[in-house]
């Protein structure tokens, strides 16, 4: 197909071109004949290239085909998860290995009752886990969700009840260092309650027998937070029908029942002091409330003389007060009668002729009563 276009402005990278029903068309300048110039006409053929379209196409499907067979044929395996032991207040899980085929890892999470619980640390090398810390003989449901770039999957759920008490087949006991028949007579009584041995420390052992505190296999359970006992501990729990404490029955924890032979000697003194001191007790006890008589008998005595004594002080104080009053106004009189005389001596010769003339007056008046004095006297007084 041939085109005539006539050129218009010439551009360093792009040209104008104009069709002959004046529409413009921008086309590189580096494509056209040199000494372009506007106003120019120049003929462009243009045809479609069959073969080369085809080769295209090819490329195209085998660049998909490619992909595909490396990141498509394969899809992350779903995980499969199951319950490996149950004990009253623990629940141990394990899984298949995570095939992630072409895909990266997210993460990977174990859901409790539908709730979350955690991710699982390190899922490609780790296969099992371990829950504590439940209820005893209650149901509960777990499943693992995986996450990953191509995708999330879910395993399907399974479903745990924790043992009852009375129940002791999730007793799962790795033995350490024991004697022969002491190992016989204990895998006899593991048998006969139910509960089961395994070869080495795991994650599902409960409980680590031994009576010697060495050994790797001592090592690792201590480091796992496994409960090392004696083999009492099993009698115990066939004994009572239940799964029993281990507190007593800890391999460094003191045992139980009568002294050994060589601490009774030690031992025996105490309960004969103590015998002999009991008769004494009701004598001392005797004693003492004697003594305790004998002193309120004396403090009431005390109380008693000291009350007489008391009275009687009170009694003379009283009186001296009396004699001190009496003093008082005795004493009161003879200081007014002083006083009287002072006067009566002290008294000038003026006075003296006043006194006269006040006596000479006084002849005029009438004789005073006899009794006028001593009345005087008396309001004085």
């Amino acid at each position: 197909m041939l085109v005539s276009l006539t050129v218009g402005k010439v551009d360093a990278g792009v040209t104008v071109l104009l069709t002959p029903d004046k529409r413009l068309i921008e086309f590189p300048s580096i494509l056209l004949p040199p000494n372009i110039v506007s106003g120019s006409i120049v003929d462009i053929t243009v045809a479609r290239n069959h073969v080369s379209e085809s080769e295209s196409d090819k490329r195209f499907a085998a660049l998909q085909d490619q992909i595909y067979s490396s990141f498509g044929a394969a899809e992350p395996s779903t995980p499969i998860l199951r319950c490996r032991n149950a004990t009253q207040t623990s629940v141990v899980l394990e899984w298949d290995p995570i095939d992630l085929a072409t895909a990266d890892l997210i993460s990977l999470s174990l859901y409790r009752n539908g709730q979350k619980a955690g991710n699982i640390p390190r899922p490609l090398q780790m296969q099992s886990t371990k829950i504590s810390g439940l209820a005893v003989d209650t149901e509960y449901t777990f499943h693992l969700v995986l996450r990953t770039s191509a995708g999330t999957t879910s395993s399907k759920q399974v479903v745990v009840r924790t043992h009852k008490m009375t129940d002791l087949s999730g007793i799962t006991i790795t033995t350490g260092i024991l004697p022969a028949h002491m190992r016989e007579s204990l895998t006899a009584a593991v048998e006969r309650i139910g509960a089961k041995f395994v070869d080495s420390v795991r994650i599902d052992t409960t409980h680590f027998v031994t009576t010697e505190g060495r050994g790797v296999a001592w090592e690792k359970a201590v480091e796992m937070n496994i409960p090392v006992v004696r083999p009492e501990w099993v009698n115990a729990c066939e004994e009572s029908g239940r799964i029993f404490g281990v507190t007593k029955y800890y391999l460094d924890a003191l045992r139980p029942g009568p002294p050994s032979e060589g601490s009774t000697p030690a031992a025996t003194p105490a309960p004969a002091q103590a015998q002999k001191e009991l008769p004494a007790a009701p004598s001392s006890a005797s004693t003492q409330n004697g003594e305790s008589k004998n002193a309120a008998e004396k403090k009431t005595a005390d109380s008693s003389s000291d009350d007489s004594e008391d009275d009687e002080e009170d009694e003379k104080k009283s009186g001296e007060e009396d004699k001190a009053k009496a003093k008082s106004t005795d004493e009161q009189k003879m200081r007014l009668e002083d006083k009287q005389e002072q006067k009566v001596a002290i008294r000038p010769g003026n006075q003296a002729t006043v006194e006269d003339d006040d006596n000479a007056d006084d002849d005029k008046r009438p004789a005073p009563s006899p009794g006028d004095g001593a009345s005087f006297q008396d309001v004085a007084l």
